[in-house]
Formats: C-alpha cells, sequence, structure tokens
C-alpha cells in the first residue's frame, strides 16, 4: 500500500523535471547556402549549427526530395556531399534539415542550397556529319557552311568561340582559305581554282568557351573536333585553247574547192567539263577563198590567186575561232582566236599587160599620150607617159620582151626592151628631124610586150602631143584707161575685168599672167595673174579724205617671159566714213527745284554741205531721261521740272548721268554719243519714320540684363546732316528699361532696348509694359516721329514630372517567341504648360529565383519615349536563365528650365517571365565514322548510332528515334532510296537517348558508294507541337578489291592473343580504322607455322588503302614498322597473289605426271625456267645494292603520296594525310611482268623491310647451327652505312625472309 501513494508524491517533480528541458535551435543563418558544382563527392559542404540551452547531446539529420545529394554526420552536424552537383540540371535543392536534443521533439526547418555554375561543360556541336560542295567561282566573302556549338554553362563559360585548326592539303595558299565568323559561318577567304588547286579541301573546326572556374582554376573547354568536307564543283570559267601555238601551210593557186589544206584543233580549258568545240573563220585577209568544217579542217572554197597576194608575201592570213558549245558562268559561249598562215604557190596563168601608173593605183589600159617639144633631142623621154608592164607571174613566168611599131616607129624607140615581173616603160626620141610641130603635130607607135615562155603577148597605142616654140609678145588694145571707185571699197571689190592683152603664140607661149609694176597705189590695189581683174587689196589705206586719185601700171607677160603694160587712172568717190566729233566734257552742279540749260558742241570731218557732214541731236532712254529735253538742231539740254534730290537712287549720290547722241544725215548714219553728269545737290526736307508704329516684344521672368527688343527708323534725306536720328523712351514703367541707339546705315537707325542688369522682372507683378518710342533728328523746327512698344512678360517651366503609379503594375511575358509588340504603358505627367514629356530607361534588374543574374535579359525589352514598352528580342526571352526582368525607368521634361529639376523619381515595372516548352532535341557529336563492309554484316547487327539529349523534363524531354530515309549514292553520284533496309531502337542513360541503328535485309556486295540514312530525334510534349532535329549519316561500303592480307611467322593462335596490338600499330601508321576479316593458319607444307590475316584499312571519308598504299605508309613509320616485326609481319599481299602459286603448282604436277615420257625435256625446261629466274633475282639483288648506295642513311622520300586514294597531291586527291613515298624500282613497284612478281613474292616473302636502312633495330640474332655465307644486300648495306659515317650505335635486325645468299 506504500508504493502507490509514494509514486503520487514523485510525479510532479518528474513532470516539473520534464517541463524545465528546452528544444534545441537552428542558428539563425541557416536559410540557405551555395555550392559550387564542381564539388567533389565526399568533400565537406556545410555544417549544421544548433544551440540548446540545456546544453544536451545534439543528432542532426537531413531529409527531403533532395536530401540523397548529402551525408551528415548526426552527432557533429558536418554536412558532406554524396552525390554531384549539376547546375545545368538543377540550380536550386530545397532540403530540411532536423536537430534533435533526446527529450523534445525533431526541431525540423527549410534549407536552400544554390547550385553555382561552373566552366564544366565543353561546347558541343550540334551536328557532326558536315560536308558540301562549292563552284570555284564563289566569291571571296561568300557562306561556305555554317555550323552551331552550343555550350550549357551560363556567362563567358558559354561563350561560343569558332576557329579552323587546320585546312588539309595544309599548302601556303590553303592555310588562309577559309575564315570562320564569330557566329559559326564560314566563309571564303581566297579565290578557288578547280584546275590549277585542290579539288578537295577538309576542315578541322574546333570550338571553345571563353573560358570559366572549374576546380578553383580557370580554364578553357573545347569540343572534339570535327571535320567539314568541302568539294570544289568544276565551272565552265576558263577559255579554250588550241593545242599548237601556230599553223601554217602551203597550196597550190589551182587547187579545186574542197581541197583540205590543214586541220587545227582546240580543247576545253576546263578539265572537269571539257566541252565540245565548233570552228569558224572569224577574220580573213581574203574572205571567201577558205572555209573550215566542225572537225576544224581547213578547205578551199573559192578560186586562189597568188598575184593578188604579192603585196601579202603571197599568204593568206585566216583567224580561226574555236567556241564551246555551251555557255560559261558569265552566260557567254567561252571561244579563243589564232591566227592561221596559208602560203599559195605559183602557176604560169598570166601574160604581160599595161598598165596607167599615173594614179596612186595603176589601172589596166591600152591608149596612152605623151608630149614632147619639137625637135627634141636624141633619147629625150615622151613627158607624161605612165605606162607600166606587168606580168604578176614568178621567175621565168613573169619574164618578158618589149618591142615597138605603128606609123612613126621611126622616130622613136622604147626602153627597157627585157623585163622581169614588171617595168616602166619609156618611148625616147631617136630621129629629132621627123619630130617637127608645122609638119605634124601629132604622132602614133606601138609598144609589143611577149611573155618569154608562153609567147603571148598585150599591145599598147601611145599618142604623141608635139609642143609649140614661144615667138610672139603681148599688147595692150589702149595705152591709158580712166576707172573711179567708191573709197573704203571692200576687200576684193572688182575695178575693172574688161582689160585684156593678146599673144597669137599656143600654148606656153600664149599663156598670159598680169601684175601691177610697183609704184602710186601697188598696195592698195591687186590684178589676178590669169584673168587681168583688178580688185581692192586693202580697203583701209583707200580713203579720199587723204589721197583723191591713184597712178596704176598693169604688166602682161607670156610663159616666154616677154611682157607689155598700159597705164590705169583711179578715182575715188566720197562715202560717208567719218562720225561725228564732241568737243569738252560736261559736269553740271544743281540744287533741289533748279534749272538746267547747257549747249553740246560737235562737228563732221566729211566733205562740207553734204549730208555726210550735216549733225542732228537727241537724247538716249535713261533712267532719269524723261525729265531732261535736247534741242535737234542747236544741241541745248534743259530740265523739264524741278529736281527732288530724294527721288534718285542713293548709291548714285544724287549724281545723274545722260547720254546725248549726235549723228549725221549721210548713208549709213554715223553716230556720236557723250555723258552729261548732272549732281543734285540735298536739303533737308524729310523727317524720321518708324518701320512699324506698334512693337510688341517678349520677356522671360527673373532673367535681368537681356535684350528686350529692337526697334527701327529711316529717314529719307540723303546726307548725314540731314539724315541723323537720336531715340527717346517714355510711358509708365520707363525706367525698368534702357534704349541704346546705333546707325545701321546712312539715313537708317535702330534703338535697342535692354533690362539693366540689376532688374529682373515678375510675372506675377506685372505681365506686361506699355512705352513710347520717339525718333528726331537735327532740324531746327524740332519735329520727331513716336512709336508704341508692348512689353509681354512671359512664364518659366519650374516643375519636375511625375510618374503614374498605376502605369506601373507588374505584367507576364511568355518566353522564347510566344508574344510581341506591346506589352505595357507607363504614363508620365507635368503640370507646367508647354510641358514636352519623355520616359528614359535608367537601369535594367535581371534575377532568377531572387538572384541577380547579370546582363543577360538587357535586351529583351525597350521603352519608348512616349512610354510604351515593347518586346525588343521575344526570342531570346529564356525562363530558365531569368524569371524576373524589372524596368527601372524615370520622365524628364524636355522644355524645363535648366535652372530647375527636369527629371521624376525612379519608378520600377516589373515583368514575369512566364515558362514554356522551349528546348528541341539535339543530337550529341559523335567522333566516329561508320564503315559498312558487306561480307561481314549480317540482318540484326548493329552498324551505327546516334546520341540525343533534350533541355527540357518530363515527356518535353523524352526522345523517339525513326528513321526518315536512306539514298544510296554510287561513286558516280547516282542515288537510290531504299525502304526498309535499317530500322532504329531507343534508349536512355544518364539524360541521354541512344538510337542504335540495325541492318533489317542482307546488303547488295556489287554496291559500292554510301548509305545516307536521315535519323530523326522528336519529343513528345504533352501540350504544344513537338520539336524534332535531323542527322544525316554516311555509312561508307568496301567492296572486296581493298581486302588485302597480311602474312605473319606465328600460328593463328599467337596473332589472336597480340590481336590488339596488331591493329593499333597498323592504326597508328594508316591513320585508318582496321577491320580485321579473317585470322587463319597457311596451308602449305613451306610455309607451316605461319598465319595470314585479312583485313581492310578504312578512312573517315569511306576510302580505303590498297596494297601499295598500306606498304608505303608501313615503311614510312619506323615506330609502327618496329612493333609489326616483333609482332611477326613478314609478307604485304593481296589475297589473289599470295594464292596465285597454288594453281600453278598444282597444274605443273599434272603436266608432269601427263608427259611422263618427255621427263629429259620437262628437265632441259626446268633448268632453263631456274636459269632465267636467276637472272632476274642477280638484277634485283644490283638495283637494291645501287640504290642503297644512293640513298643516305636517315634519308625521307620526297614524293608526297596521300593515302586513301591511289592518287598524288597533285592530280587532286582527297587529302586525309601527307606521308611520303619512294619507288626503288623493284618489279612489285613498277611495271615489271607478273611473272617476276610472283618470283620475288615466293622466294623473298615480299618483306616490308625494304628500308631498314633508315633505322635498324638492335636485337639478339636468330640462333643457326652453322655460320652463314655473307648475304650480299646486307653487306651493301653495311658498306654504305660506313660510307656514309655510320651512327655511334649498330642497330640491326636479321630477318630470314629477306636474303639474297641464294644469289
Amino acid at each position: 500500500m506504500a508504493r502507490p501513494w509514494l509514486s503520487c508524491l514523485l510525479l510532479p517533480a518528474l513532470v516539473v523535471t520534464v517541463a524545465a528541458n528546452v528544444a534545441p535551435m537552428f542558428l539563425s543563418n541557416m536559410t540557405t547556402v551555395s555550392l559550387p558544382e564542381d564539388l567533389p563527392v565526399g568533400a565537406e559542404a556545410f555544417w549544421l549549427m544548433a544551440e540548446d540551452l540545456d546544453q544536451d547531446p545534439l543528432t542532426y539529420g537531413i531529409s527531403g526530395p533532395n536530401a540523397y545529394f548529402f551525408t551528415v554526420t548526426s552527432a557533429t552536424g558536418e554536412v558532406k556531399l554524396a552525390s554531384p552537383l549539376d547546375y545545368e540540371t538543377q540550380f536550386l535543392l530545397l532540403i530540411t534539415i532536423s536537430v534533435s536534443d533526446g527529450h523534445n521533439n525533431p526541431v525540423q526547418k527549410e534549407m536552400y542550397v544554390i547550385v553555382e555554375d561552373r566552366n564544366d561543360n565543353a561546347p558541343v556541336f550540334q551536328n557532326t556529319g558536315f560536308s558540301t560542295s562549292i563552284n570555284e567561282t564563289l566569291p571571296v566573302g561568300s557562306l561556305v557552311f555554317s555550323v552551331l556549338a552550343v555550350d550549357k554553362d551560363t556567362g563567358s563559360a558559354g561563350a561560343v568561340v569558332y576557329s579552323i585548326e587546320q585546312v588539309i592539303p595544309s599548302t601556303g595558299d590553303s592555310k588562309h582559305l577559309f575564315e570562320i565568323l564569330p557566329n559559326g559561318s564560314i566563309i571564303l577567304n581566297g579565290s578557288l581554282s578547280y584546275n590549277n588547286k585542290s579539288a578537295f579541301y577538309q576542315l578541322e573546326l574546333k570550338a571553345c568557351d571563353s573560358g570559366g572556374l572549374y576546380n578553383n582554376s580557370f580554364v578553357i573547354q573545347c569540343s572534339l573536333p570535327v571535320f567539314l568536307s568541302v568539294s570544289v564543283v568544276d565551272q565552265p570559267d576558263l577559255d579554250p585553247q588550241f593545242v599548237r601555238e601556230f599553223y601554217s601551210a602551203s597550196v597550190a593557186e589551182d587547187a579545186p574547192q574542197g581541197t583540205s589544206v590543214l586541220q587545227v584543233e582546240a580543247v576545253d580549258g576546263d578539265k572537269g567539263i571539257n566541252d565540245l568545240m565548233t570552228y569558224s573563220i572569224s577574220n580573213s585577209t581574203r574572205p571567201g577563198w577558205f572555209d573550215i568544217g566542225p572537225d576544224g579542217v581547213i578547205r578551199v572554197s573559192g578560186s586562189l590567186d597568188r598575184e593578188q597576194l604579192l603585196e601579202e608575201d603571197e599568204e593568206v592570213q585566216l583567224q580561226v575561232t574555236a567556241t564551246e558549245v555551251h555557255p560559261n558562268i558569265y552566260g557567254q559561249k567561252a571561244k579563243v582566236s589564232i591566227w592561221v598562215t596559208l602560203r599559195v604557190t605559183d602557176v604560169n596563168d598570166h601574160k604581160p599587160e599595161f598598165y596607167n601608173c599615173s594614179l596612186a593605183v595603176c589601172t589596166p589600159q591600152d591608149n596612152f599620150t605623151g608630149s614632147v617639144d619639137e625637135h627634141a633631142s636624141t633619147r629625150i623621154p615622151i613627158d607624161d607617159l605612165t605606162m607600166v608592164v606587168s606580168d604578176p607571174d614568178k621567175g621565168n613566168n613573169g619574164t618578158f620582151l618589149l618591142s615597138l611599131g605603128g606609123p612613126d616607129a621611126e622616130a622613136f624607140s622604147v626602153s627597157p626592151q627585157r623585163a622581169v615581173g614588171s617595168a616602166d616603160v619609156q618611148v625616147l626620141v631617136r630621129v629629132p628631124s621627123l619630130v617637127d610641130y608645122e609638119r605634124q603635130p601629132l604622132m602614133l607607135v606601138q609598144v609589143t610586150a611577149t611573155d618569154l615562155v608562153s609567147g603571148n603577148s598585150s599591145v599598147a597605142s601611145v599618142t604623141i602631143h608635139l609642143r609649140d616654140i614661144n615667138d610672139h609678145r603681148p599688147t595692150f588694145p589702149h595705152s591709158l584707161y580712166n576707172l573711179s571707185v567708191f573709197e573704203h571699197s571692200a576687200n576684193g571689190f572688182v575695178v575693172t575685168d574688161s582689160i585684156h592683152a593678146f599673144d597669137p603664140d599656143t600654148g606656153e607661149g600664149g599663156r598670159l599672167t598680169y601684175s601691177l609694176l610697183s609704184g602710186n597705189g601697188a598696195d592698195v590695189f591687186e590684178v589676178d595673174p590669169d584673168s587681168g581683174t583688178v580688185t581692192v587689196s586693202d580697203s583701209n589705206l583707200l580713203d579720199r579724205e587723204k589721197q583723191a586719185v591713184y597712178y596704176l601700171t598693169l604688166q602682161a607677160t607670156d610663159g616666154g617671159n616677154l611682157s607689155g603694160s598700159t597705164t590705169l587712172h583711179i578715182f575715188l568717190l566720197d562715202i560717208n566714213d567719218n562720225s561725228p566729233v564732241v568737243s569738252g566734257s560736261y559736269n553740271i552742279f544743281v540744287q533741289e527745284e533748279g534749272n538746267v540749260s547747257v549747249t553740246i558742241q560737235a562737228h563732221d570731218n566729211d566733205q562740207p554741205d553734204t549730208n555726210n557732214s550735216r549733225l542732228l541731236f537727241s537724247l538716249l532712254p535713261s533712267p532719269y531721261s524723261h525729265n531732261f529735253s535736247v534741242d535737234p538742231d542747236s544741241g541745248i539740254l534743259r530740265n523739264l521740272g524741278p529736281l527732288d534730290r530724294e527721288a534718285i537712287d542713293p548709291a548714285l549720290g544724287g549724281r545723274i548721268v545722260l547720254t546725248v547722241r549726235v549723228a549725221d544725215c549721210g548713208v549709213p548714219v554715223l553716230s556720236t554719243e557723250v555723258n552729261v553728269t548732272i549732281t543734285v545737290e540735298d536739303i533737308n526736307d524729310n523727317l524720321p519714320i518708324f518701320d512699324k508704329s506698334n512693337y510688341t516684344f517678349q520677356v522671360k521672368e527673373r532673367d535681368p540684363g537681356v535684350l528686350v527688343g529692337v526697334v527701327e527708323a529711316r529717314d529719307a534725306d540723303q546726307t548725314e546732316a540731314n539724315n541723323r536720328i537720336s531715340f527717346s523712351l517714355s510711358g509708365s514703367g520707363a525706367n525698368n528699361f534702357m534704349l541704346r541707339g546705333s546707325v545701321l546705315g546712312s539715313g537708317w537707325a535702330e534703338g535697342r532696348l535692354w533690362l539693366p542688369s540689376d532688374v529682373s522682372l515678375d510675372y506675377e507683378t506685372q505681365n506686361s509694359f506699355t512705352l513710347t518710342v520717339n525718333a528726331e533728328n537735327p532740324d531746327p523746327q524740332g519735329a520727331e516721329a513716336t512709336a508704341q512698344v508692348v512689353v509681354e512678360v512671359e512664364d518659366v517651366n519650374d516643375e519636375p514630372p511625375t510618374l503614374d503609379s498605376a502605369s506601373l503594375h507588374g505584367i507576364r511575358v511568355a518566353e522564347n517567341g510566344s508574344q510581341h509588340g506591346l506589352v505595357a504603358e507607363v504614363v508620365a505627367r507635368d503640370v507646367d504648360t508647354m510641358a514636352q514629356l519623355e520616359v528614359q530607361l535608367v537601369n535594367v534588374l535581371c534575377t532568377k529565383a531572387g538572384v541577380d543574374v547579370g546582363s543577360l535579359c538587357h535586351g529583351w525589352f525597350s521603352v519608348l519615349a512616349n512610354g510604351s514598352v515593347f518586346i525588343n528580342q521575344s526570342e531570346a526571352i529564356d525562363y530558365e536563365t531569368c524569371d524576373l526582368v524589372t524596368l527601372v525607368v524615370r520622365a524628364c521634361d524636355l522644355t524645363t528650365d535648366p535652372r530647375f529639376e527636369a527629371y521624376s523619381n525612379n519608378g520600377s515595372l516589373p515583368i514575369t517571365i512566364e515558362d514554356v516548352n522551349d528546348n528541341a532535341p539535339y543530337f550529341l557529336p559523335e567522333d566516329k565514322t561508320f564503315v559498312i563492309i558487306p561480307e561481314l554484316v549480317i540482318p540484326n547487327q548493329q552498324v551505327a548510332s546516334v546520341r540525343a539529349r533534350d533541355d527540357d523534363s518530363g515527356d518535353n524531354g523524352a526522345i523517339l528515334f525513326s528513321i526518315l530515309q536512306v539514298d544510296f549514292i554510287t561513286k558516280d553520284g547516282a542515288t537510290t532510296t531504299f525502304q526498309g533496309l535499317f530500322r532504329v531502337s531507343t534508349s536512355s542513360a544518364d539524360n541521354e537517348f541512344i538510337g542504335n541503328i540495325v541492318l533489317v535485309t542482307n546488303l547488295d556486295s556489287t554496291l559500292q558508294g554510301t548509305y545516307q540514312v536521315t535519323v530523326r530525334a522528336q519529343d513528345r510534349p504533352s501540350v504544344g507541337p513537338a520539336r524534332e532535329a535531323r542527322i544525316t549519316l554516311n555509312l561508307f561500303t568496301v567492296d572486296e578489291s581493298y581486302r588485302v592480307r597480311l602474312q605473319f611467322s606465328t600460328n593463328k593462335e599467337e596473332v589472336l592473343a597480340h590481336l590488339e596490338e596488331i591493329k593499333a600499330a597498323l592504326a597508328q601508321a594508316t591513320r585508318t580504322t582496321v577491320y580485321v576479316v579473317n585470322i587463319q593458319d597457311m596451308e602449305t607444307a613451306r610455309a607451316q607455322g605461319r598465319s595470314y590475316l585479312d583485313a581492310y584499312f578504312v578512312f573517315p571519308n569511306g576510302t580505303a588503302l590498297t596494297l601499295n598504299e598500306l606498304s608505303s605508309m608501313i615503311r614510312s613509320d619506323q615506330d609502327s614498322l618496329t612493333r609489326l616485326l616483333q609482332q611477326g609481319l613478314v609478307v604485304l599481299g593481296s589475297q589473289e597473289s599470295q594464292e596465285a602459286d597454288t594453281p600453278k603448282v598444282l597444274t605443273g604436277v599434272i603436266i608432269g605426271l601427263g608427259v611422263a615420257l618427255l621427263l629429259v625435256i620437262v628437265i632441259m625446261t626446268t633448268v632453263l625456267v631456274c636459269a632465267r629466274r636467276s637472272y632476274h633475282r642477280k638484277l634485283l639483288a644490283v638495283k637494291a645494292a645501287k640504290e642503297a648506295r644512293k640513298t643516305a642513311v636517315g634519308m625521307m622520300p620526297s614524293d608526297s603520296a596521300i593515302p586513301g586514294t591511289n592518287m598524288y597531291t597533285s592530280e587532286r586527291a582527297n587529302p586525309m594525310l601527307n606521308l611520303a613515298t619512294k619507288d626503288l624500282g623493284f618489279e612489285s613497284q613498277s611495271s615489271s611482268s607478273d611473272l617476276d612478281n610472283v618470283s620475288l613474292n615466293s622466294l623473298d616473302d615480299n618483306s616490308v623491310d625494304l628500308e631498314k636502312d633508315k633505322q635498324k633495330i638492335k636485337q639478339k640474332p636468330l640462333p643457326c647451327p652453322t655460320e652463314p655465307d655473307p648475304e650480299p644486300l646486307s653487306l651493301v648495306l653495311e658498306g654504305r652505312k660506313r660510307g656514309t659515317g655510320g651512327q655511334k650505335e649498330d642497330l640491326s635486325f636479321a630477318n630470314a625472309g629477306l636474303d639474297t645468299t641464294d644469289l
């Protein structure tokens, strides 16, 4: 009974004890924490800190959906990172932290963990299958291709910078041939040429970000390199060319039409096009003689005549033009021209012909005329005879004889009598006594020209005129002639044309020449020497007032210099040729309202008492001539009314200039003009006048010392003494102003109305003033003019504007181009009148979840001056980077007085960004080349794969792959579309979706080319349209012709065991992907213990190596060669070449069994064959030794071969690599017979170590039971080494497969 009672006593004490324990509390800063995303897993993240007043042991914990990122030490509160952070996946984590003291319920609190971005992502190219074709005529600066790389990081770590790492082929002009812009656009930076440069380029592209922090260091992340294949397409941009630089031929002048003379040929300069040609004759020195056919053959088309080509060196020049059939890139048909020389040879087809060569061109003629003086001396030629005889034939064909005949041939002779080609013919006087004018004035002879070879002849007649001798003197009918002419008659005026002399002689003796003998008037008159007409030669000297009569002697002279003369008396008749002359000058001074009277004095020098000397006076029109008159006979000048100085132009200074004309009455009328200057003196007879009767001026309040306005007044008087103006000011409030006068010009003044510097007006006190301005001049009578002035006081704008708070309420805008145009209106107000307001953008704040994200959103919105807020970059708005944009704006009054505040207080307009599904799937770059070898792949086998991501989450980020199209492109460019050949399956891992492309059916092994598979990645959003991305994969096929067999000295198991090392060495040497087809042991007895490996060596562009290219590349890489030799590689060859010996051996056995009876013959044949093979082996050894002596140790071959193709760099091959090769002259590398090649392969194993002297590998010699004989090729190589100085180390390797001892 005591225990229940005791419990009742202890229960209150226990309750008091429990109630006194206080629960722990987290410290106030345990709300948010920031962690870098590159924090290592297991590193200390932060500490949970709480305090307990009871000092009880505390237990800490973390819970919530994101708690798996952290582990916490419950006793200490240390939090470590358990799962890696990723800013791009989740930049804000919400966790629940808890603490317990073991007595009270656990205390929980929510904490935000902010993940800070780090540069942990490299840029990713959106597509990797880059290839394009461009024309060779693409202009410099044109776009070639565009790439895009995306970096998920933010800030500078997400700013992508593109670069071109390498251009292949790596020649000097291709290094800077392309340029990549900051936006990923690749442009052409130089000119292309299909014929003179490369036809294919490969660009290695790289994308790097601008750097950022990662693992506490500033790093720059770069993408994996991608390759852009650029094919240059030949364009018709070059002109054709003739295959020869000069064409010439000969043809006889009697060749019939259609005769072929010469063939020309031209080829297209564009080797990739090789257009057809058409030929034409575009120019010819002899049109119509020749034509040209479509085959370029020049044929005779007309009659030929060599004699027409004598001045052209007997040659015809043809300009032949070759024109391409199709237009070039300029829309024109390219053409090229060349001159062809055709020589026409001679035949005898002409007889001598007579020609008249008196003109520049000789014309055929058979009648000629000439003249000669009567009784001329012997061998004097006939004058004016222009006879030429010509035979255009050549050599003896053109030789002819000349003879003379006719009725008068006895009196003359001909010269020359023999000539070749052509000759000038002269007829000479032979008997002077027979040449008599009085007996026979005309004589006739005939000249005959006879061809020396053919005897053909031509005859020409010559008529000879005899010239008479002069024996008479000229005479005039009268000895004196009286003539008259007006003075100053024009030059050439005929004085007389009826005076002639007579001479009975004929010819030159009867031809008369007239002249004036020197004397009085010989310089005034002249006579025509042929007609005898006397004319005036100098009209200026023919002046009656100076000389009235002239005496001349006229003389006539005949051709024999005999002369006669007569006398001429020439009287001059008067004309009106003198103008009146005015005496003195006329300057008159008169005051206003005075009179003018003056007489003009003048006279005329012409004959008195005639109309030529009678004078008349008149006044010419002028600005003031209507105020005056002049008497026409006496010349008295008077004014018609009173004179006014102010009516005269002030610029004239009161001067009036009148022009008086004095004219005679002759014909024509002559006159003289004289100026009369009248100066009118000024008197003071005008008052000042204001330009306005009322003036109104405006002035701003509180603006002292400023100009208020200007008044102007004028005085019409024209002298300073009479037009000087002064101003005065009066009226109510006139003491607030001052008026300053100044002279602007003669009779023109202004008064400037100012506010004194210590006086300012107040609009509220008095807003206007009315003043009176007086203007006066120094007139003794004291008259003056007045004007009224009103001064208006203007108010000043001094209140700042304000922003309407209702217009700053927040708005919402959807991201990624969902909205456009106007989204808000900011309203500004101002109580001032005439205020001009504009809204200005002061700042833009960009935040994401309340955290400032910098300037990401600065270009998204724009604010106009009227307050309109527009979306500026709708597509750039991104909710993932910024969810709140705050525009800080203010209002400005542009018309506010500078002394007062013009801006309002700043206002904020919040814009909330709404999220939408805005990310499309994108393919991840794959540094892979997909190659299909038909003999290896089977249905349901994977042949390629793609990877893609979508930055959206949920259904928006789920990707489904599908194949849209499969095209097969053959090597000649033909395209075939297949259906159902491949399928794709979709899987996902680590936020990546993988599409595995699987073969559905067997492939046709006869097809050679590339499969282009277009794959689509499409998301599956719950709302809105789906987004997609596409990529085209190139699946290259390699046919069996590129299958290469490698023979090893080890068995199949050892090759399989070291297969990866062998493939790595082969890949290093060839830079290709190695596809192993088969590995088998060799079955022949001789090759026991050996094996072979069949493989393909494929480049990323789908091309494969041949046997010769593989051998060259392996020998060029000494490191790979060493590794392959260590793995037992001994022979390289194709499958067919190494298996070619077996059928021959079997055939030999069958033949040997079939012809057993002819065993002796077989033995002899075998001996001959062995001797021949031994001879060839010796030749090979000698050639190898010779090449070894020529080649210096360590010398690399100089020829540049391009692996992956069968072409050299100069042949425009696919420029994958630049390696060296060298032909040592062996039949395996040259064009020797197949028999020798097989012999070499069978005896020497076609060793790949033909250039082992470049670098020997030190290795222990193989054990040998007996000392072998010296090997000849090794001795030669060793001797070459010693001859070149050798190396310090003795590096050597003995390969039993390469042994020439049996030689």
